[in-house]
């Protein structure tokens, strides 16, 4: 059995989750504050791959990263980028299809603080990212958890956009979903299994540890 797809889809999974943690923090933390009127436009931007069919999403990634588009052309020119068919294009195309995964669990977490944690803190002195940082997240341990586990679960799972963007080359885009779609397409149904395995325990694992943490915790308070 070749472990190289399981491994890039491990590889993916964790630099989109991390990417994620970066972006996601302060957008969530910006939308469970603002006010501000277009605030359901980004909102269903955000949630828009939830509904959105992937192939959709990962076709008008494609076009927005090939050479033919003023982007493709600019990243190829400026930064020798190719984001078609290569393991960065796959990254970002996944940080677009797992942002909700990330931003709506701590947005969540966030809403449901209550203000007077925000409050104190800038009576005490501390400005808007040291009270995030400091104050805030570590009260919504829950919610980042989640945030966490479901954006590197979703992550290694993707399948649409993975295969619009990366198409499927060996040691480079091939991740375990085009793997077994491979498989199957050629009706090698023993190593079909074998990916399907090991991706459905590994989420289930996955999703049984993070619920009963979460379980555990909210039992002891």
């Amino acid at each position: 059995m070749d472990h190289t797809p399981l491994i890039l889809s491990l590889q993916l999974a964790t630099i989109t989750t991390l990417a994620l943690l970066v972006v996601g923090i302060p957008l969530a933390a910006w939308l469970a504050q603002t006010r501000w009127r277009w605030k359901a436009v980004v909102e269903a931007l955000v949630s828009l791959p939830l509904v959105l069919p992937p192939t959709v999403l990962g076709f008008y990634l494609l076009l927005a990263f090939s050479k033919q588009s003023v982007l493709g052309q600019w990243l190829d020119t400026w930064l020798g980028l190719e984001l078609v068919f290569s393991f960065e294009g796959l990254v970002l195309g996944s940080m677009f299809y797992s942002l909700p995964f990330m931003v709506q669990p701590i947005q969540a977490g966030l809403q449901h603080l209550s203000p007077h944690l925000a409050e104190a803190s800038y009576t005490l002195g501390k400005g808007p990212w040291e009270t995030l940082w400091r104050v805030l997240l570590p009260n919504i341990r829950p919610a980042l958890l989640t945030g966490i586990v479901l954006t590197f679960a979703h992550t290694v799972g993707e399948f649409g956009v993975v295969l619009m963007i990366g198409g499927s080359v060996p040691g480079e885009t091939l991740v375990a979903s085009i793997a077994l779609y491979e498989y199957v397409e050629t009706l090698r149904y023993a190593e079909a299994h074998r990916y399907a395995g090991i991706l459905l325990v590994g989420s289930f694992v996955v999703l049984s540890v993070m619920y009963g943490w979460n379980a555990r915790r909210n039992y002891q308070k």
